[in-house]
């Protein structure tokens, strides 16, 4: 009873026409496009309002205002929802609400006397094509990728998850913008704690707007200290439905081209869903390759720094003979060369990034040619050193995940620097960092390094190798989904048996 009443006192209705029109008019002063327009039957007003850019004009025309007004009933809420019956039609009385909707799209309609509005969703669609993925490329599945329509998306989503135990929870996140944000799972196996840990994150966000997928992600993450990223940010919808499949937690959100998944574990930014269309024995070479190329990416450079600053005794004598040769003209200890070095090469890549698709390509590799053998001949590094850091960036390229690749490219100078002054034990001391605080690290909750910490054998091969498909029958157990088989192999007809 108390909390009909307290309903009952946030509507701003029953109200003449006129002070609705004075209402919305202070709350759009600075805003031309109000569109808010009054017709009188009988003695009977009723208002017609929306933001005239953000609908479809003729749509309200056709379908809205000619019925409207070629009403033989008497105008009240009830006959306007059975004379108009247009999809996506409701009724409001709270004007945060009214606010909030009619800048997505919403036409009003409102009877004078009635005690709410009747709302159609008329909005303009502004969206992009569906095309390939541009950050997340794929030799191998589907290759179309998310767009800024949150519509679109759960549409995909939908279309690779056809089960009805698809839940796809609305959230409303900011004050000043608000945007919609989904909470996608599956309720029949994902973990009842993490649903209901992503939801409390969401729901206890208190901020003006949500630029993106990412920046939300920044805003729940479990530490925002650390340079590595908790949740995995996607682009590609096939990816998303696999990992929701899985038992994990996605969210869209609105106006975003990337989603992201929930928990994620640091073996899972390495994992890529063309090692599931190969074969598992190929799949298994280009894992363990990230992980070779992850090792090459951190300590390659910091390595060869260390080696030619204090350890001369781990090269042996003829290559030691040929660095010694490439760097007599080099007039900067190691450390400084490689850190030069490693920065042209970090500008290269950002330029070429940043720079159109065909001129950045261009510029990546006539860049990269011309710098590094304009640097060898100006004395300003060996050509030992040039080919360490060439080798270096090409493992850092393996990483499927942009997020964490440019986390593994960070985290070389640090080591680069430790390598330098403190020479092996310096890089020892840096690797040791390295796992203590991956160790502390959580993912919604969950460790970081499952599971290898804590250790869970039979979640193996769905981290660092692949087995056959009829030999992967459970879930990931770290995760403790309410369903762990995934499959299960029918029993085999014995030839007998047919023939009888």
């Amino acid at each position: 009873m108390r909390n009909r009443r307290k309903r009952q006192s946030d509507s701003i209705f029953p109200l003449k026409v006129d002070e609705l029109k004075t209402i919305m008019e202070s709350k759009f002063e600075n805003n031309p496009d109000l569109a808010f327009s009054i017709y009188e039957q009988e003695n009977k007003k009723v208002a017609v309002f929306s933001i005239a850019y953000m609908v479809e004009a003729e749509m309200v025309e056709n379908y809205l205002l000619k019925p409207l007004l070629n009403m033989k009933k008497e105008w009240t809420k009830k006959s306007i929802l059975n004379e108009i019956p247009l999809g996506g039609s409701d009724t409001k009385d709270k004007l945060e609400d009214i606010l909030h909707k009619i800048m997505i799209g919403e036409v009003f309609v409102y009877v004078e006397g009635e005690d709410a509005v009747v709302s159609y969703l008329l909005s303009k669609k502004e969206k992009r094509d569906l095309k390939q993925a541009e950050t997340e490329s794929l030799v191998l599945g589907p290759k179309v990728a998310f767009t800024e329509s949150i519509i679109t998306n759960m549409n995909i989503v939908r279309y690779g998850i056809r089960s009805t135990d698809l839940v796809l929870e609305r959230l409303v996140i900011g004050k000043r913008s608000p945007r919609e944000v989904r909470l996608i799972y599956l309720k029949s196996i994902a973990n009842d704690t993490d649903i209901n840990t992503m939801r409390q994150r969401l729901q206890d966000l208190e901020v003006d707007n949500i630029e993106d997928a990412a920046v939300l992600t920044q805003y729940i993450e479990d530490s925002s200290s650390t340079i590595f990223p908790q949740f995995y940010l996607t682009e590609l919808p096939d990816r998303f439905t696999y990992s929701v499949i899985k038992g994990k937690i996605g969210v869209l959100v609105e106006n975003s081209p990337d989603a992201f998944i929930a928990p994620s574990s640091f073996f899972s930014f390495f994992e890529s869903t063309e090692d599931i269309y190969m074969r598992w024995n190929a799949g298994t070479f280009l894992r363990f390759l990230r992980f070779f190329a992850i090792f090459i990416a951190i300590l390659l450079t910091p390595a060869y720094v260390a080696a030619t600053t204090f350890h001369y005794e781990v090269i042996p004598t003829q290559e030691l003979i040929t660095i010694g040769e490439s760097r007599a003209k080099v007039p900067f200890p190691p450390i400084y060369e490689a850190l030069v070095l490693e920065f042209m090469i970090e500008m290269l890549r950002e330029a070429g990034a940043r720079l159109p698709t065909k001129i950045g390509q261009t510029i990546g590799i006539v860049g990269g040619v011309v710098v590094g053998t304009a640097a060898v001949q100006a004395g300003i590094t060996s050509n030992f050193l040039v080919v360490i850091v060439a080798l270096s960036a090409l493992a850092s390229y393996t990483i499927p995940n942009y997020l964490m690749s440019t986390s593994i490219r960070i985290f070389r100078f640090p080591m680069i620097i430790l390598a330098g002054t403190l020479g092996m034990i310096g890089i020892m001391f840096g690797i040791c960092f390295l796992i203590i605080h991956l160790l502390k690290l959580t993912s919604l909750g969950r460790p970081y390094l499952a599971p290898i910490y804590p250790f869970r054998w039979e979640d193996l091969n769905k981290v660092l190798y692949r087995l056959p498909m009829s030999r992967q029958y459970k879930r990931f157990t770290s995760y403790q989904p309410k369903d762990l088989i995934r499959f299960r192999k029918r029993k085999a007809v014995k030839k007998k048996d047919i023939d009888e």
